[in-house]
C-alpha cells in the first residue's frame, strides 16, 4: 500500500514512524491507522528493525485526535468498527516485543493521548500538551483512553481528565505519571533515539518477555506474578542467557547477536 500520511525511516536498527498530515495537525484519518498497522507489522517482522520511535510531523502536533470530519454521522456499529480497529492496533503497540518510545512533539489529544499512551513509554517536546477532549464531542474515547489513562495516573486522576477534557502540559503530564522524560524540541529525537539504543544493547529476548511479563498484571484473569516465573524459567533455555551470563563470568561486555533467542 502508498503510504500518503506516514514517512518511515530505519538508522541503526531503530524504525522511526513520522505521522505526516501537517496541514491536519497529523490527526488520524482511518487510511492513517491502516498505515500505522502496517508499519506495526513491520516491527513485529523485520529482524532489520530492534525498536521503534513514533513522532508527529512539524512542532505544533504528534497527533491532535482522530478526524473528526470522517466519522460524524456514523451509526452504533459503524462506531463499535471504528473502536475495534484502533484497540487491536493500539493493542498490538502495546504489546510488540520491541520498545516503542513516544516522542511527543505538541498536541496529543483525544486518539493522539492514546496512541502516546500505548507506547512503551513517553518523552515530551517542552510544548507537548496531553488530554482526552471526547466528552466535548458527545462521546467516550475508544482508543483505549479510558483504560490507559487510569494505568498511567491512577484512577482519581483518570476521572478527572477524561470528565473534564481538559488538557495538561508537559510538565504536569510527567508530575501525574503520564511523560517519562521532558526535553527541547531539537532533543527530541536524539533524546528518544538514545534510550532506545541503551535498551536494543540488551538481550533482545529478555526486552521482549520482561514487556509481556509487565503486560500481564494488567490483563483481566492473568496472574501477572505467574506470568512473570513463566518466564524467567523459559529464559534459562535461551542463547541470549549463555551469552549473558557467560559475559558476566569473562567480564565483557556480551554480544546477543550471538546464539539463538529464544
Amino acid at each position: 500500500m502508498e503510504r500518503k500520511s506516514t514517512l518511515t525511516s530505519i538508522k541503526n536498527g531503530i524504525l522511526t514512524l513520522t505521522i505526516n498530515r501537517p496541514e491536519k495537525l497529523n490527526a488520524l484519518s482511518q487510511a492513517t491507522v491502516l498505515e500505522i498497522s502496517e508499519v506495526v507489522d513491520e516491527i513485529y517482522n523485520n529482524d532489520e528493525i530492534k525498536g521503534a520511535i513514533i513522532t508527529g510531523s512539524g512542532e505544533k502536533a504528534f497527533v491532535a485526535g482522530a478526524d473528526i470530519s470522517e466519522f460524524v454521522g456514523f451509526t452504533p456499529a459503524e462506531g463499535k468498527m471504528l473502536g475495534e480497529r484502533g484497540q487491536f492496533l493500539f493493542d498490538r503497540i502495546e504489546r510488540s516485543p520491541k520498545v516503542i518510545i513516544a516522542a511527543v512533539n505538541g498536541f496529543a489529544l483525544g486518539g493522539g493521548c492514546e496512541l502516546a499512551m500505548c507506547c512503551h513509554f513517553r518523552v515530551a517536546a517542552e510544548n507537548a500538551m496531553f488530554g482526552q477532549p471526547e466528552v466535548n464531542l458527545g462521546i467516550v474515547p475508544g482508543y483505549g483512553g479510558t483504560q490507559r489513562m487510569a494505568q498511567h495516573t491512577g484512577k482519581g486522576m483518570a476521572m478527572e481528565l477524561l470528565l473534564t477534557g481538559s488538557m495538561i502540559d508537559a510538565e504536569r503530564a510527567k508530575s501525574i505519571g503520564l511523560v517519562n522524560h521532558i526535553v527541547t524540541q531539537e532533543e527530541l529525537i536524539p533524546f528518544s533515539e538514545t534510550i532506545l539504543s541503551r535498551i536494543i544493547s540488551k538481550s533482545p529476548m529478555a526486552v521482549a518477555k520482561t514487556i509481556k511479563s509487565i503486560n500481564a498484571g494488567y490483563d483481566d484473569g492473568v496472574d501477572g506474578y505467574k506470568e512473570e516465573i513463566k518466564n524467567f524459567s523459559e529464559s534459562f533455555d535461551t542463547g541470549d542467557f549463555l551469552e549473558g551470563t557467560s559475559a558476566f563470568l569473562e567480564k565483557r561486555k556480551p554480544d546477543f547477536t550471538k546464539g539463538k533467542s529464544n
